[in-house]
């Protein structure tokens, strides 16, 4: 059968390209995906629209076999990456592919062709569009349900990529955080946050929706703070920050989105999200049809299960024992309201710092993501 890759672009094209993953997701190896909303998909790749793309280029490229749609794969340019971390790394993103090897390994050569010709010597991803977004692929925890705006896909997705010459850059963790019973926080464990709370004046305030521009300006600033110098983290500007809260902001639940305080000084922000996967599972279409958007206002407040995509601290204060005060605090919010849980994720398997706290309240990762990396020849 032949085969042949396609670059789209512009309104249409990127349409086509969103769609290829429901083309690709209708088979049983696919029965854990949950469809996104293609509004969300687009925006991620909208050259025009999302800050992102103020110091960034992409590429979309479409694998077909006989007219058909097997496959999909994004080039992407990151300069403000380049430019913080003084390299050459390009990215790929938005993959999605039939267990067709054949496909995958046409799609890599043209987004690596593109990207070596603008002289970058590595590609590295899932990154959707950058690591500040959707990211990895899912290696391990296929039997556990997808969490809002993390990838699920078919085991065989490790394997493409293995063959097309990727290895593995890092892995990402998550942990489910449980509830009820189960999700206690054992005695020791809440004794030692007790006594902290108590020494250190620590405080932990709701976020003042009212105020909403200046308290992501605040989390803006403790973000970019907290995480620099972690592996693959470029700061995003002030416009692509923004532009995520606002999209975060209707399934953000009031008691978990909260700063951490000390002396008036603000130390510290976690923002938890509802699992909007719960409502997706029923829209099967992704399109925001007048029905769909009201099953999603009426879903939405319903759902008590989230998930952590955004935690910050201060780097003074990482050695005083705070983060296990984020788990108590997160853990009475819980209890209070009748939570059913949450998802911590993605965490470095390398960040001791915040995996420690974790795993000492006998946490285990359940799901696994991965990142690729492979070196391209670049064009004389």
């Amino acid at each position: 059968m032949s085969l042949e890759i396609l670059q789209v672009d512009g309104r249409r094209g990127t349409g086509r390209f969103v769609d290829v993953a429901w083309r690709v997701h209708d088979q049983p190896a696919s029965s854990g995906w949950v469809p996104p909303l293609r509004a969300m998909v687009k925006d991620g790749l909208d050259a025009r629209g999302n800050p992102f793309y103020q110091e960034a280029e992409r590429a979309l490229f479409i694998a077909e076999r006989n007219g058909r749609p097997v496959g999909r794969l994004a080039a992407i340019e990151n300069r403000r990456h380049n430019d913080h971390h003084q390299d050459r790394v390009g990215f790929f993103g938005f993959f999605d592919c039939r267990d067709d090897q054949e496909a995958a390994n046409a799609l890599f050569k043209k987004a690596e062709g593109w990207l070596a010709d603008r002289g970058l010597n590595a590609a590295r991803g899932p990154v959707c569009p950058s690591m500040n977004h959707e990211l990895g692929v899912l290696v391990d925890g296929f039997e556990r349900p997808a969490v809002v705006m993390t990838a699920w896909n078919p085991s065989y997705y490790d394997a493409l990529i293995g063959r097309a010459g990727y290895a593995k850059a890092r892995d990402l963790l998550g942990y489910r955080l449980p509830s009820g019973d189960e999700g206690a926080i054992p005695d020791r464990l809440s004794r030692i946050a007790e006594r902290t709370l108590q020494r250190t004046r620590l405080v932990f305030r709701k976020w003042d929706f009212g105020s909403m521009e200046e308290e992501v300006r605040n989390a803006f600033e403790i973000y970019c703070d907290a995480w620099d110098g972690n592996w693959g983290f470029v700061p995003p500007s002030w416009d692509e920050f923004w532009h995520i809260a606002k999209d975060l902001k209707p399934v953000m639940h009031p008691d978990f989105a909260f700063v951490a305080e000390l002396d008036g000084t603000s130390v510290g922000f976690i923002m938890i999200i509802r699992d909007m996967n719960r409502v997706l599972r029923h829209i099967p279409s992704g399109r925001l049809w007048p029905w769909n958007i009201a099953r999603l206002l009426l879903g939405l407040p319903k759902i008590l299960s989230g998930r952590i995509v955004l935690l910050g601290l201060r780097p003074e204060y990482k050695n005083r024992g705070f983060f296990p005060l984020f788990a108590y605090e997160i853990r009475g919010r819980a209890k209070r309201i009748g939570a059913e849980g949450a998802e911590a994720s993605w965490i470095l398997e390398e960040n001791e710092a915040l995996r420690a706290p974790l795993e000492g309240m006998d946490l285990e990762p359940y799901k696994r993501w991965r990142i690729y990396e492979k070196s391209l020849e670049v064009s004389p």
